[in-house]
């Protein structure tokens, strides 16, 4: 198994020095053989499994919303019942692929529509591997995008986080999410204040404003759950808002790392 992956490594990155470029999707990782098919799922598995990706497929529109996307409000506001039909719909327009096929999305930036991200839900139960990904990179690649986020069930096999590293596929920036990640969006928690992320143009404003270099600003982990939500990059500053009892508004400001 690591020794075939392996190979397929190899071929998604090309002879030294060379672009990127994919290799074919192999014909048994096809949605035709995959078993959570909507076709032969029962009705109460498919309605659970449904629910779930409702509600992941919820979260991750809000956090693309969040993140300066044009998600259409219609969209947003989706009824389970809506969501439903459309996956049964898009499913059988596409020769009967999967559920997580069928959540798939592509929005562009609100400022800039060529700014393209895809957001693929990964069906692998034991695990996402590399076909999956060459698979994802493809669909990039073909349709002129360089973002992807990847949403998997369980867990990411040992090769394939090497592949996921950033600079691994060069000029694709992928990340993520397990799904139990998703299942609530955390920026509407109680305890979670308002973020923020400023403008390369609002940092150096708040930089020149308090006489400060961007090393002297508190850090925030590019592993942090928030960081990740927000898809934070090293040098990114977010501005806080918490709410004070005495001032109203409490506002500090933190620089990924």
């Amino acid at each position: 198994m690591g020794r075939r992956e392996a190979s397929w490594l190899r071929r998604l990155r090309g002879p030294r020095g060379a672009s990127a470029r994919p290799a074919e999707f192999p014909e048994e990782l096809r949605t035709e053989s995959c078993p959570l098919s909507l076709s032969n799922m029962n009705a109460d598995v498919q309605n659970q499994e449904l629910m779930r990706l409702f509600r992941i497929r919820k979260t991750v529109l809000k956090m693309l919303t969040k993140r300066g996307y044009n998600v259409l409000e219609q969209t947003l506001e989706a009824t389970f019942s809506s969501f439903s039909d459309d996956v049964a719909r898009i499913s059988l327009e596409n020769n009967n692929c999967t559920a997580r096929e069928a959540c798939t999305i592509n929005v562009g930036k609100i400022d800039d529509a060529a700014d393209v991200v895809f957001v693929f839900f990964s069906d692998d139960e034991k695990g996402l591997g590399t076909k999956p990904i060459q698979k994802y990179v493809e669909r990039l690649l073909q349709a002129g995008s360089s973002c992807g986020i990847i949403i998997y069930r369980n867990n990411i096999t040992a090769i394939a986080k090497k592949l996921l590293q950033p600079g691994a596929i060069p000029g694709v920036k992928l990340e993520v999410f397990k799904e139990s990640e998703l299942l609530v969006d955390i920026t509407e928690h109680t305890l979670v204040p308002e973020h923020v992320v400023l403008t390369p143009d609002q940092k150096a404003e708040v930089l020149g404003r308090y006489k400060l270099k961007e090393s002297q600003l508190p850090k925030i982990q590019s592993a942090d759950p928030i960081a990740r939500y927000y898809g934070l990059q090293r040098g990114t500053v977010v501005k806080i808002i918490r709410l004070s009892e005495t001032a109203g508004r409490y506002i500090t400001y933190r620089v990924c790392v």
